[in-house]
């Protein structure tokens, strides 16, 4: 008998036969079978109390009677059928969290390429061109998160190790943070930390709240040598005057992560520019996604 069954899904281009594996070692003493076809995913969830994958269809959930937790190996849960889990009494946990490494690592390495102005370096080296210039450092600069979730409190925590003054921004300031200080989504506040920032992070979710949350008003606010990093998703930034606060020295410059749209179109001014970096949307790959989300299975099984 199943124990555990593992739906089959690719995610960052990784083998759902992997993350099966990683749930054997982790749980040793637990029978997991990945399921691979519909008519394995149908049997195998009927044998099983527990299912994990990106996805999990209302005639599945219904067809079990066995079935009491969902663990989706995606942060966000908006595309799963929520009001069908809890009417048969499955409880759903998401992989928050296990993203926090690899992209707080991702965002240092942008932050660091333009504070010791790596990328002219590197545009000389092609070049074959030796010419000294000046850099900066990263120390004693202050950087503003916006979002506290476990990828933002990451990101804080390892820029803190730089002796980075950090700002947090998060929707209940009172839950706190490794930030040195934590503010609400209050304009004020907002506003006042936008002027002092540095390096912007953004690592919120998009909501109503977020989207176009960097707007030419909050461009203009911060400093003209200051940075954008967008880890969070392209919406939350009103593209075309990011493109024109690049243009016009409004900023310094911006590593995105994430555009609108995506993918970001060969004509998009942005792919111009020499003061901004562009990743496709491969921040949140590591190759330890499977452990993570093993853990987080484990943790939730042995939570009840």
């Amino acid at each position: 008998m199943t124990d555990i069954v593992v739906l089959d899904h690719k995610i960052h281009g990784l083998s759902a036969a992997d993350y099966a594996e990683s749930l054997r070692e982790a749980l040793p003493d637990h029978e997991i079978t990945l399921a691979q076809t519909p008519e394995q995913k149908k049997q195998l969830v009927q044998e099983a109390s527990v299912a994990t994958g990106y996805e999990i269809s209302e005639e599945l959930i219904e067809s079990s009677e066995t079935l009491s937790l969902f663990v989706c190996t995606f942060a966000g849960t908006g595309h799963l059928p929520l009001d069908t889990l809890e009417a048969n009494g499955v409880a759903v946990e998401n992989a928050s969290g296990v993203h926090g490494p690899n992209i707080a690592e991702q965002v240092l390495g942008y932050i660091l390429t333009f504070v010791r102005r790596l990328d002219k370096g590197w545009r000389q080296e092609q070049r074959a061109e030796w010419e000294h210039y000046q850099a900066g450092e990263l120390k004693g600069s202050t950087a503003t998160v916006i979002g506290q979730g476990p990828i933002g409190r990451t990101i804080v925590d390892r820029l803190n190790a730089f002796d980075v003054t950090t700002i947090g921004i998060r929707y209940t300031p009172s839950k706190g943070g490794p930030a040195d200080e934590v503010f609400g989504f209050d304009n004020k506040a907002i506003h006042e930390a936008l002027t002092r920032t540095d390096y912007l992070v953004l690592a919120c979710p998009l909501t109503d709240l977020t989207a176009n949350f960097v707007d030419e008003e909050a461009l203009l606010l911060l400093p003209t040598d200051a940075t954008l990093v967008n880890i969070a998703r392209g919406e939350v930034v009103d593209t075309p005057a990011l493109v024109d606060a690049l243009q016009t020295n409004k900023i310094r410059a911006a590593a995105l992560d994430v555009t609108d749209p995506e993918p970001l179109p060969a004509e998009s001014p942005l792919w111009d520019l020499e003061n901004c970096r562009i990743t496709p949307h491969n921040a949140g790959h590591t190759p330890k996604y499977w452990d993570r989300c093993a853990e987080i299975v484990k943790t939730a099984i042995a939570d009840g």
